[in-house]
């Protein structure tokens, strides 16, 4: 029994002196001035998968190998690094910029590809901001354009096809936000940018409804100087409602809208 516990506790004491070396020797690397020796160590932790302790050398040694032939290499693979460890900006940024900086390279293709999809991976949820989304869709369609028989195509227009729906949705949920607050004039803009930003988008019936309803809205709500004008504008809405979907989901509520319109309208004093 004694002799077993002892084992276990030399085993523990090996284990951590193997682990207290090696932590020792890589803090003295990178402490170190010997730029070959981390050059060499980056890319054996990198095929380790040891991609935070590769990720620390390779931010020490790019700037130093800048312009030379080992300069390429490290540059593509600090942009590796920082994909593995899931910082999708940073790591979109660092391969956009290999791309640009290196723009014969061999890793010229992946990167660029590479550079589309991690902001594509750094794209959020439609109510957050978009940035990335924005970048990705920027980065996946130069890198189509500038490889336009690669085998990748397919998938960049169906990523591309995802990332401009997050546009479509955050688009049509902030102009509806407007209606749903009661701030009808903001909304009637805010739906027709989104609609002239957006033509194919998959809210245009919500769209073109809630411009006309809006609108409507607003019309009721102002005073009778201003009423004609606003009704009219609202009768031009529900209009295009009507024309666009003349069997839609939504056209009795236009119908009886475009009948009170008229009513209201005959029934307005005439301003001489």
């Amino acid at each position: 029994m004694k002799l077993h516990r002892l084992i276990i506790s030399i085993a523990a004491l090996l284990a951590f002196a193997t682990l207290f070396s090696s932590c020792s020797g890589y803090s003295r690397l990178l402490k170190g001035s010997d730029y070959d020796l981390k050059y060499e160590k980056s890319f054996e932790y990198y095929n380790k998968k040891k991609y935070s302790k590769a990720l620390q050398l390779f931010e020490q040694i790019t700037t130093v190998y800048r312009g030379l032939e080992k300069g390429e290499k490290l540059m593509f693979y600090y942009a590796m690094c920082n994909l593995k460890v899931k910082d999708y900006y940073s790591a979109g940024y660092y391969f956009r910029k290999f791309a640009s900086t290196y723009p014969h390279s061999e890793y010229n293709e992946e990167a660029m590809f590479l550079s589309a999809f991690c902001y594509y991976k750094d794209s959020p949820k439609p109510s957050l901001d978009q940035e990335s989304t924005d970048l990705a869709i920027a980065e996946f369609e130069l890198f189509i354009s500038k490889y336009p028989n690669t085998t990748r195509k397919d998938s960049c227009n169906m990523l591309l096809d995802e990332l401009r729906h997050k546009l479509q949705v955050k688009s049509y949920d902030n102009a509806y936000l407007y209606y749903k607050l009661g701030y009808y004039k903001a909304a009637n803009v805010s739906l027709k940018n989104s609609l002239a930003d957006f033509p194919d988008s998959p809210f245009k019936e919500e769209i073109l409804y809630y411009t006309a309803k809006s609108m409507y809205e607003y019309a009721s709500q102002s005073i009778d100087e201003k009423k004609r004008e606003r009704f009219r504008d609202a009768q031009r809405d529900l209009g295009e409602y009507a024309r666009v979907y003349p069997e839609g989901k939504y056209i009795k509520d236009i119908n009886k809208m475009t009948n009170n319109t008229k009513d209201i309208l005959n029934s307005l004093p005439v301003i001489n």
